[in-house]
């Protein structure tokens, strides 16, 4: 069978499938401020160090069929994030749960991206001093959207891998989500003038890291091995190997060179935006035959049915 004969993953559905209520707030709802607003209205100051110098951490979630998929350990990490940076916020993790589900709610989208920000604020008088700062936070919920596209999804991704190196952990926490993209918006431009739709860095060893928003498994047989060093360990990616214990499928962390991962059997990507998404081609060479690998399929069915399981997901009361 070849490429273009294979069969469909089982997806994700079409944008146009997805259930919106367009007589709310088709655009998304924030909270900011002890309110909640239109997208549209959510704006923070030119002078808070979020923006100022990227002084901020956040954590995003997505809700399917109006329920969030493993909010709690999305909750638990931006709180460990905050912990790290000494942010402090007035909202309890029971709270900030509560804060996310009206904005979803409000918003009426049944499918949503939904994101929990803490920046680091501003200073009444313009200090350099971070104690200073009041910090400050914000959520959002708008309509869900994913790293891959539908077709992308069915054929699988065309991955470039740009020299550019990751952020080394030494100097900013990987384990922290941040908005210190400069070096992977500088790997996406390699790849778009590579011709490729995205992109995977590298880490200070010139191993593979991540991409942008996603991390990334090599499959060789019947075994799985992701990135260890210098990345952000996604609620996705521990989703994988909770997946794979439950198919008895080994999987291992540890480093992957350039070579290795383009001989690999089959590649995927992993985000709270889009899941598990294949990858069939890396610079220019096909990953295995060219087509979304069995054991892709496998995991990518399973993700998406976990979204229903009680145990991992949590259902929102729509107002």
């Amino acid at each position: 069978m070849t490429s273009a004969e294979a069969q469909p993953v089982t997806m994700f559905p079409s944008i146009d499938e997805r259930h919106q209520d367009t007589r709310r707030y088709p655009h998304g709802v924030a909270f900011m401020d002890g309110q909640y607003l239109p997208m549209s209205e959510a704006k923070i100051s030119v002078l808070d160090w979020g923006f100022l110098h990227s002084d901020a951490t956040y954590d995003t979630v997505h809700v399917w069929d109006g329920r969030f998929f493993r909010l709690d350990k999305h909750l638990e990490r931006f709180h460990r994030g905050m912990a790290k940076l000494r942010m402090k916020i007035p909202y309890t993790h029971a709270e900030i749960e509560s804060i996310l589900s009206t904005c979803v709610a409000l918003s009426g989208h049944q499918s949503a991206y939904v994101e929990m920000i803490c920046t680091r604020g501003g200073s009444p008088t313009f200090s350099r001093d971070p104690r200073q700062a009041e910090n400050r936070f914000i959520a959002f919920a708008v309509p869900y959207g994913s790293v891959a596209n539908k077709a992308q999804m069915q054929r699988g991704l065309h991955v470039a891998i740009s020299d550019t190196v990751r952020i080394p952990p030494a100097s900013v926490d990987p384990g922290i989500k941040n908005y210190h993209w400069l070096d992977l918006v500088k790997g996406l431009f390699d790849a778009y003038d590579s011709g490729a739709e995205t992109a995977l860095i590298v880490d200070t060893n010139g191993n593979i890291a991540e991409g942008p928003g996603f991390n990334v498994f090599a499959v060789k047989g019947q075994k799985l091995k992701t990135p260890a060093h210098g990345v952000l360990a996604g609620i996705t990616r521990q989703s994988v190997f909770d997946l794979c214990g439950e198919l008895g499928i080994d999987v291992i962390a540890g480093d992957i060179d350039r070579e290795e991962l383009k001989g690999s059997d089959e590649v995927f990507i992993t985000s709270t935006a889009g899941g598990i998404m294949p990858v069939t081609k890396i610079d220019d060479r096909l990953v295995g035959d060219g087509s979304v690998g069995p054991i892709t399929k496998r995991i990518t069915d399973l993700y998406w049915k976990k979204h229903s399981d009680p145990m991992w997901s949590t259902p929102i009361q729509y107002k």
